[in-house]
């Protein structure tokens, strides 16, 4: 006997016994009975398009339980998740949630904006159809979204989602935005900012700060088809967007890091604290994988509002928007952190890094260089603490070593940290 009924109701009733009776019905009437744990999800369909006998049914349900709505397949997957979790963690057999579900903070009501969730629902009924009306309760809201359990508790996606002030529970639940002059992390940087909001405007801040801070070509009226003067920025708007978006959306909250974003001259990096998800690895992200978000409850909404898609496209949108612009081909990291670079169009003339060949484009010491470049020949699995540590030099140093060799197209990093190597491409 199981311990848990979970009923799927759509538009048809079903075939019917001698009494008039479906099996589905009978399942429920007989779980009822034997008290057993219910959990009912009804497909969001015109009331119209459902069969009156299944209309009927789902309001004998309603007397009994709260039951809850999907619209896909995506959407079941979530709500069944975090309602097995909450049973799970009821019932004393797991003492965990994982931390977007997790309701610990002791947050009220009275911390979410109501303006947010409304504009929410606005938003998320003109990009995905979604079923709630605007002017629904914030608690109905949050119920749908399974944000919220029985004890009015509310999960800590709740709070980066709609919170007046989620960094007051979240403090590295923020976004840090840099811009260097040159290729390498060194000072003076001309703009720092820090954005500290909920999870849709870090993803909005952050992405008009590389924006606005990157070259935009300008035409006139007589070269395009509109009224409106033509532009078009250097970096592809969508791309920029779209790995700032896996950043915040899928990163590891736990960490006591942020996101980072650093414009240097010649590339964009995106930095999330946080690893890929077991299963998925940098090539993989390269072609057709599978979605697997590290914060289910998180991403959930912000599917709904249109900032990510739930087919695991992301990555491989932002190497075909940027293959588009013709840059190069953006890469992805994962050592310490989780890395994408995306690569700026400046001219040979402008990059202080401009070829192998010339002796400008590596400043650090030759003798460390040429050390490290004979260190990773004959190790090229050899990790960066060890590179450090056998130059006898700061890991902050390697680094800047190595994003120089990387930057002059020398040295290139294959796989993540545990399993990955380096390759240098020159020819001495």
């Amino acid at each position: 006997m199981s311990d848990i009924y979970l009923g799927l109701f759509g538009n048809k009733y079903g075939s019917e016994d001698a009494e008039g009776i479906s099996p589905t019905e009978r399942e429920y009437d007989l779980a009822t009975l034997l008290h057993k744990f219910r959990l009912i999800y009804i497909k969001s369909i015109d009331e119209d398009k459902r069969q009156p006998k299944e209309t009927a049914f789902i309001k004998k349900v309603e007397q009994d339980i709260v039951r809850k709505t999907f619209v896909d397949i995506d959407g079941l997957r979530t709500s069944v998740y975090a309602s097995l979790i909450r049973y799970l963690e009821e019932k004393e057999y797991i003492r965990w949630y994982p931390f977007d579900a997790s309701n610990d903070t002791g947050a009220t009501l009275e911390e979410l904006d109501e303006n947010k969730m409304r504009n929410f629902i606005h938003m998320a009924r003109v990009k995905r159809n979604f079923p709630l009306p605007v002017d629904t309760l914030p608690e109905t809201l949050l119920k749908h979204l399974d944000l919220i359990d029985d004890k009015g508790r509310l999960a800590n996606a709740a709070i980066l989602l709609f919170g007046k002030k989620p960094q007051k529970h979240f403090i590295t639940s923020e976004v840090k935005c840099v811009q260097f002059y040159g290729n390498v992390v060194e000072k003076p940087m001309p703009s720092y900012q820090i954005y500290r909001c909920d999870v849709f405007e870090l993803v909005d801040q952050a992405t008009s700060f590389v924006m606005s801070r990157i070259d935009n070509w300008v035409g006139t009226r007589s070269e395009g088809d509109k009224a409106d003067v033509p532009t078009r920025p250097e970096l592809p708007i969508d791309a920029v967007k779209e790995a700032i978006v896996n950043a915040v959306c899928h990163r590891d909250y736990t960490s006591n890091a942020s996101v980072q974003i650093m414009l240097f001259r010649n590339r964009l990096e995106v930095w999330n604290p946080g690893t890929l998800p077991y299963g998925l690895t940098v090539l993989k992200l390269q072609g057709p994988h599978k979605s697997l978000p590290t914060n289910q409850l998180l991403a959930d909404p912000m599917y709904w509002n249109g900032y990510i898609e739930k087919v695991g496209t992301g990555t491989e949108d932002i190497i075909n928007k940027c293959l588009d612009y013709r840059l190069k081909t953006p890469e992805f990291y994962q050592e310490e952190d989780f890395r994408v670079v995306i690569w700026r169009q400046i001219s040979e003339s402008d990059n202080p890094m401009r070829s192998k060949s010339d002796p400008k484009a590596i400043q650090s010491d030759p003798k460390e260089v040429l050390q490290l470049k004979t260190l990773i020949k004959e190790n090229p699995e050899i990790s960066r603490a060890d590179l450090a540590n056998k130059l006898n030099i700061s890991e902050r140093q390697t680094r800047k070593i190595i994003d120089e060799l990387r930057d002059a197209g020398i040295l290139v990093r294959i796989g993540g940290r545990a399993n990955g190597k380096w390759i240098l491409t020159e020819q001495d």
